[in-house]
């Protein structure tokens, strides 16, 4: 389709009624929660709650109060049945009725909005597997194969929808003068080569060898490869994304030396941007298997990351086998 098509349009050729509602509730929702954020600096919404999520992470008010405007929302939609949260501990029944479960992250980079760098909010939907009545953990164990619809919302110079149902990616910019989302960014592709590395090479210390060679090749001088790389960190996994999206690029969150879990989340936060990296043309991986192939175990699992472009995708692979 081409620039300027209605989100409203574009869904009703490219998705069923009932995604329909969870999606344009979720636009609805990220609307106001966009509105917050621009306003945030004259209004009593920063700082913290004083509580702590089942992460262990201090909740920030912009956290809980994006959390609750997307439960309601989706509410609303009477299309979603279950509702995971980085801010709930468990699952959330909204329709006993629902057809679809959606993984959210409300607020990614709430710790960013001070300084005015962008934040999002992701998302990941799958099918509900349970009949009719209130869903289970099971509902949400799925693989990321099974991921019907995903995205994130960027809250940056623009609000834009990054979007995926299946046939690539799209982006939506939130027009700010009839409040409307219009396509700004059909066909999203992922440069095969990338020239940009993304990492906090602060924590390298704490990385496996093979990380800490990979980010040393990425670094060096060498003119046949266009090396050394550019070394980009923004410190919300949406801003990464996006300019990994757009530019070409690496993003890597990898596991603590001997460990094998990351710090982000599995359901949430790495199928869903992984989902769009693969529609996109890119890969993301765990460092040894594709992340689509993972089976979740637990609700708010956290896995390591490697994800962009395929020639920096693989090329990490072979520092990270040594």
């Amino acid at each position: 389709m081409a620039k300027g098509v209605l989100l409203t349009d574009f869904l009703e050729s490219n998705s069923d009624i009932e995604l329909n509602k969870v999606l344009l509730s979720l636009a609805e929702g990220c609307k106001i929660i966009g509105r917050l954020i621009n306003n945030a600096g004259i209004t009593n919404i920063l700082g913290v709650t004083g509580e702590t999520n089942v992460q262990g992470e201090t909740v920030q008010k912009l956290d809980d109060l994006s959390n609750k405007i997307l439960m309601d929302y989706l509410l609303a939609s009477e299309a979603t049945a279950g509702y995971l949260s980085e801010e709930n501990e468990g699952v959330v029944t909204l329709n006993e009725n629902g057809k679809y479960i959606i993984s959210v992250d409300p607020l990614d980079g709430s710790g960013n909005i001070d300084i005015c760098a962008p934040v999002g909010t992701i998302f990941n939907i799958v099918e509900r597997l349970s009949p009719v009545g209130p869903v289970n953990d099971a509902d949400f164990f799925q693989t990321g194969n099974k991921t019907i619809a995903a995205g994130y919302f960027i809250y940056g110079s623009s609000t834009i929808l990054i979007l995926s149902t299946g046939n690539g990616v799209n982006g939506f910019t939130l027009n700010t003068e009839n409040h409307q989302y219009f396509l700004s960014h059909p066909a999203i592709k992922i440069a095969e080569r990338g020239k940009i590395y993304s990492l906090n090479q602060g924590n390298i210390g704490k990385f496996d060898d093979g990380v800490k060679n990979f980010v040393s090749y990425c670094s060096e001088n060498d003119k046949a490869t266009s090396r050394p790389y550019s070394l980009r960190y923004i410190g919300s996994m949406v801003g990464d994304i996006q300019r990994t999206l757009i530019k070409g690029g690496i993003f890597i969150y990898p596991a603590n030396k001997g460990g094998l879990k990351g710090k982000l989340r599995l359901l949430y936060e790495c199928i869903p941007m992984s989902y769009l990296a693969e529609q996109a043309g890119g890969k993301g991986t765990d460092g040894t298997q594709r992340i689509l192939d993972i089976q979740p175990t637990e609700l708010h699992e956290r896995t390591a990351i490697f994800i962009g472009s395929k020639d920096l995708v693989d090329k990490a692979h072979e520092f990270l086998k040594g």
